[in-house]
């Protein structure tokens, strides 16, 4: 039976210098590929051209450059982009990539699944399949950063930004989160800001710490409860990870990078009409951010229903005044504008009916989208839509 070959698309440049020195050649062939690969896009061994014949059919032989199927995608008439991949397995995750001025951030899935079972977020409600590899989380970037038109001058990025924020826990994955985002920072894959990627997490303290150690990148918290008794309720992992530990953790995670100025953790809260959104919750935030000790800013996000989840959106006015209190308190606070969700991409809502959506859709593409490129116009469709984290 043949041996599989190396799907190249997951290693870093290390990695990849080491592969390279297997074969027998130079380790400075590792950052020729990665160019390739991650700044072009490109996947075809035969069109790079500053190798030498024989070194590239030798890596036809064992190695490939494979990237997760893409099985749809759509455009938002407010310009957010949405995919459906297909991994190894059968098993699908979305990715949303969100334009702003000249910010764009792509919003990136780490598992097919989540075992945290969030009470507001349907993604936990499907249950935990399996964890993504480091070539199915940068592939997610790889296919988003090919739909572009190639660039004239490298030092421009449509991508921006970079939030693992999708489908799944992130630092229960963290084997294969750290590879790809070493390529999502290194100079010669996506070159992206440390401060310009993101890992959200639910609270797990192990996977905070190990994350700190590991590599300096921005954190993001998905808080949404200012005390213990509501959050257990909310977010079950802080019975097993209380928010006392949980802003320990973060104290130490900011600790790790003193050279890095203005560092501070996104404080991520959903509003849920009567459940965590009345004025005194404001105060119970303020009070429990001003006692950790841990630089916040604080990011308020509108419920997205979907079916049976037992919640409603907070009215804009009680957004608006819950968000005066924080910013009296002295923190910065933003309200997330809901973004893509005529086309089911939304914040919080990934992957909850893609299986019967990615059905329906690819009749809809065999009609009107080409599977290679993005040039449809934006869908004005209305789709009922579930939640991920």
């Amino acid at each position: 039976m043949a041996e599989s070959k190396t799907n190249l698309l997951g290693m870093t440049r290390e990695a990849l210098e080491a592969f390279f020195i297997d074969l027998g050649e130079k380790k400075f062939r590792a950052t020729q590929v990665m160019q390739w690969i991650h700044a072009r896009g490109v996947d075809d061994f035969d069109a790079m051209s500053d190798l030498g014949k024989a070194l590239r059919a030798k890596l036809k032989d064992v190695a490939e450059i494979r990237a997760p199927k893409e099985v749809y995608h759509d455009f938002s008439k407010d310009g957010t982009r949405k995919w459906v991949l297909e991994m190894d397995g059968g098993g699908k995750v979305e990715t949303v990539f969100i334009p702003d001025g000249e910010r764009g951030t792509l919003c990136v899935s780490s598992q097919v699944g989540c075992a945290l079972d969030c009470s507001f977020c349907s993604t936990g409600k499907q249950g935990f399949q399996r964890d993504l590899s480091a070539a199915e989380i940068i592939g997610q970037v790889w296919i988003a950063n090919k739909s572009f038109p190639p660039r004239t001058n490298m030092g421009e990025r449509n991508i921006t930004n970079v939030v693992m924020m999708g489908m799944g826990e992130p630092l229960l994955n963290l084997q294969n989160v750290l590879p790809a985002l070493e390529l999502m920072k290194d100079d010669f894959a996506y070159g992206i800001s440390r401060r310009r990627v993101t890992v959200s997490t639910s609270g797990v303290v192990p996977g905070i710490d190990d994350l700190g150690e590991a590599i300096d990148v921005s954190l993001a918290l998905s808080l949404h409860a200012p005390n213990d008794e509501l959050r257990n309720e909310l977010v079950p992992i802080n019975r097993k990870y209380p928010l006392a530990e949980v802003m320990a953790a973060c104290r130490r995670f900011l600790a790790r990078h003193p050279t890095n100025s203005h560092r501070s953790i996104t404080m991520e809260y959903v509003m849920l009409k009567g459940v965590n959104d009345t004025n005194e919750h404001a105060h119970q935030l303020a009070n429990l951010l001003l006692d950790s000790g841990v630089p916040s800013k604080i990011n308020l996000i509108p419920f997205n229903p979907f079916p049976h989840a037992g919640y409603e959106r907070s009215s804009n006015n009680q957004i608006r005044r819950f968000q005066e209190i924080l910013m009296a308190a002295g923190f910065v606070t933003t309200v997330r504008t809901t973004r893509g969700d005529d086309i089911d991409a939304a914040c919080g809502q990934l992957v909850g009916q893609v299986n019967d959506r990615t059905r329906r859709s690819e009749r809809w593409r065999a009609a009107r989208i080409p599977v290679e490129g993005i040039d449809a116009e934006p869908s004005s469709r209305d789709h009922t839509r579930s939640t991920a984290r």
